[in-house]
């Protein structure tokens, strides 16, 4: 029989998220190298190399790899000998710990979780409630797998009831495009076979929790049918040209991993769940000596990259641009911005848009004309900050709003990250705008670049106010020009036929 505190496992909870919040897993950081090594799209190297270097200087800063810090999902293994010293149940326990770590003053992380979500939709104010697993197991230990998954990623959840006699691998090959970039590629594919429904989900989002490992698979050759099928899915992903952030490129998917559980003679459940760039889980046992202590990686883990954001990017003066100039700019050009946007996501949007319909002023301070606006939720800053990770939100869910902000406000453009649906494309042409991309999984690198901010509206939606920010050669990328073209379309297009081009030439 072991005794655990249940302040040892609160304090574990609340330890492994801060943990999680600034490191990578060296696995990600192997893979993600090799990957930026290896990869001949320049825009999509240009990416991967604002990842890794965001990757380092939020180990080196201990600060969050992203602004969305994550809806928090553990996995409980509890043993069937262990008793608790303490009143609280496990899901407390866990809650109070996801509370510890997202307060945390000297690295506050952003609370992103609403209750009454078909309702009122109100923050929490400290990212609980978890969501949790628990499994009673045999042995006097509790084993926990915990990760804060970002909602850009799990929005691309996918979930199929397939035949018996489908082929998953041609099933994840046909459903990944449509995914968008939203997940901020390249990642690892979660995916769960058998069981029901619910259980191919869960065995999804469980897979992810495992190392990437595809390479050694590769080296050693597959030892059963899953691995067969891993190393066709990674393969056929990337031959997709997708490519980091959806620009184009070699590299869509890092790993694919697979979790299946027996089912009914006449079903074939699949799930897909991707994690994104800011790949975040830690493991650790509780045997009734303390709370577990995760050992800081060695800062040689991360490599030295020769990325300088000013080469071949042009400069842009936000206070002087005109729309004769945007008109100018090319998909795929980088751009280095500096001066003053305004920043609004899906509920500052969804108010502005109820004011300029009832005839109503916007909020002094909220002047677009001729200015640019910033989809992102940042985080709050601490120390001498000006403010916190401050990366994109995903673009799409602001389509339904943007024909109707350009057409009333004079926005000139518009900075999210992933591709722009075709309602939010037409209306960037129509209106003669553009759309920009900051990279997914830049977070802090990109708030770098912001030398003031300040709320200027709607304060009491957190982390969804309209700010302003002062920003200095802010890096960006033109997805979308004033004439409706999109990287996102002609990128992962001119990649796939390299790609074919390329594997043609090494079989003959």
């Amino acid at each position: 029989m072991t005794l655990i505190r249940n302040e040892d496992l609160i304090q574990s909870v609340a330890d492994a998220l801060q943990y999680i919040s600034y490191y990578h897993p060296p696995d990600f950081i192997a893979a993600l190298h090799e990957a930026w090594q290896h990869e001949q799209s320049p825009v999509a190297r240009d990416a991967l190399a604002q990842i890794l270097a965001n990757s380092r200087l939020c180990a080196e800063g201990k600060r969050p790899i992203c602004q969305d810090t994550g809806i928090v999902t553990v996995f409980l293994e509890v043993g069937m000998d262990v008793r608790w010293q303490g009143g609280m149940s496990l899901a407390d326990m866990v809650n109070e710990g996801v509370r510890r770590a997202y307060r945390l003053p000297d690295n506050v992380l952003r609370a992103s979780i609403l209750e009454d979500p078909v309702g009122a939709r109100r923050n929490t104010g400290d990212n609980t409630p978890a969501v949790i697993h628990v499994r009673l197991v045999a042995g006097a230990s509790v084993h926990v797998r915990l990760a804060a998954k970002g909602g850009g990623s799990e929005n691309k959840a996918r979930l199929a009831m397939l035949n018996p006699g489908d082929s998953l691998a041609d099933w994840v090959i046909e459903t990944l495009p449509g995914m968008g970039a939203g997940w901020c590629p390249p990642g690892m594919l979660g995916i769960g076979v058998g069981g029901t429904a619910e259980q191919a989900a869960l065995l999804a989002k469980e897979a992810l929790m495992g190392a990437i490992d595809i390479h050694e698979v590769r080296r050693r050759g597959p030892r059963d049918r899953k691995e067969q099928l891993r190393l066709e899915i990674v393969d056929r992903a990337n031959a997709l040209g997708i490519g980091a952030q959806g620009l184009g490129g070699l590299t869509t998917v890092l790993d694919a991993k697979i979790l299946d559980y027996p089912t009914h003679a006449a079903s074939l459940p699949v799930a897909m769940i991707p994690n994104c760039a800011a790949t975040r889980h830690a493991h650790f046992t509780l045997d009734g000596s303390g709370a577990a202590a995760l050992r800081p990686p060695s800062l040689a883990q991360w490599p030295t990259l020769d990325w300088d954001a000013a080469a071949g990017s042009r400069k842009v003066d936000l206070e002087r641009v005109t729309r004769q100039e945007i008109a100018s700019w090319k998909p795929g050009e980088t751009l280095l911005l500096s001066g003053r946007l305004l920043t609004a996501r899906d509920a500052a949007h969804k108010r502005l848009l109820a004011m300029l319909e009832a005839g109503e002023p916007l909020p002094e301070g909220v002047d677009f004309q001729g200015r640019f606006v910033y989809y992102v939720g940042p985080v709050d800053p601490v120390r001498d900050e000006v403010i916190g990770p401050a990366g994109p939100t995903t673009a799409t869910r602001m389509d339904q709003y943007s024909d109707a902000l350009l057409a009333h406000t004079g926005v000139l453009g518009m900075i999210g990250k992933a591709e722009r649906g075709p309602a939010g494309i037409e209306a960037i042409r129509r209106h003669k705008a553009v759309y920009l991309i900051a990279v997914g999984g830049a977070a802090y690198l990109v708030s770098k670049a912001i030398r003031a901010a300040r709320v200027v509206a709607f304060a009491d939606l957190g982390m969804e106010a309209v700010h302003e920010f002062e920003v200095e050669d802010m890096p960006v990328t033109v997805a979308v020009d004033s004439s409706g073209e999109s990287v996102h379309q002609t990128g992962p297009a001119f990649w796939r036929e390299k790609i074919i081009e390329q594997r043609a030439l090494e079989v003959t």
